[in-house]
């Protein structure tokens, strides 16, 4: 099977005047179509920055990323969407004007992605907030919000960068279990970058962990849960314990 995306040997370097810092070194993995990845490391090991490079944001030093078996570039890139740690509403737009925002620069505006607009606000429960400002939201319809947003612009790839980090964490429970199942049901392809192993392991199907800086590919964790188990239901699972503490042990080796 071609894989959607290729990270085929990467290496990422930062200059300053001063120095240079290695962030990334030779990372290689695949993202097979339909999968949820977790991605994992310790803190500064590079997590966003390789974000960052699987969507063309930066450029890899040596390596190449590969989006459905050609070389990322301009001509592709637009069918990866980034949600990020916040959720970047404008307050002196509606809801529903948020939401429609990428199909405004992308100048996509129809009557047929007005009325998908609509049906997505109904299908997350945000259809009668859909004239409010985000400031009326909670964090987490704020992050379903959001989450529409990066929908209607039909990315065949989701690249989410913490995007529940700024919750409290009964609304981050709510919410992840809320946008997983979403994610799943769309049948979308999503790598999600956490330092939350519990988050790893509730949302992927596989779980990479990172070395420290410069980072590598240390380690990768498939994980194995009922079909029908929401991210929340897999947190109930003998199965999910076994696999958080196989990442702690990985990124804790000395028991630290």
């Amino acid at each position: 099977m071609k894989p959607l995306i290729l990270c085929n040997h990467i290496n990422y370097t930062y200059h300053t005047l001063k120095q240079e810092t290695p962030a990334l070194c030779d990372i290689h993995f695949r993202v097979n179509e339909g999968e949820f990845i977790s991605i994992v490391g310790p803190s500064g090991c590079g997590k966003s920055t390789l974000l960052s490079l699987l969507c063309g944001l930066l450029q890899p030093e040596s390596g190449t990323v590969y989006f459905k078996g050609e070389p990322l570039s301009d001509k592709n890139r637009h069918s990866i969407g980034y949600m990020l740690q916040h959720d970047h509403l404008f307050e002196w737009r509606s809801v529903r004007k948020n939401i429609l925002l990428g199909l405004e620069i992308q100048k996509k505006i129809s009557e047929e992605s007005l009325l998908e607009a609509d049906h997505l606000l109904k299908l997350y429960g945000l259809y009668d907030f859909k004239d409010a400002k985000p400031s009326q939201l909670s964090g987490g319809m704020r992050q379903r919000a959001a989450l529409i947003r990066t929908l209607l612009l039909h990315p065949d790839l989701l690249l989410l960068d913490e995007p529940f980090s700024a919750l409290d964490y009964q609304t981050r429970l709510k919410v992840c279990d809320d946008i997983g199942s979403i994610i799943r049901k769309s049948g979308k392809t999503a790598i999600l970058v956490t330092h939350d192993l519990s988050e790893a392991v509730s949302l992927g199907d596989r779980v990479i962990i990172l070395t420290p800086l410069p980072a590598s590919v240390q380690k990768i964790i498939t994980t194995d849960f009922p079909a029908e188990l929401s991210p929340l239901g897999r947190r109930n699972t003998d199965e999910f314990k076994n696999y958080f503490n196989q990442i702690w042990k990985e990124l804790n080796p000395y028991g630290q």
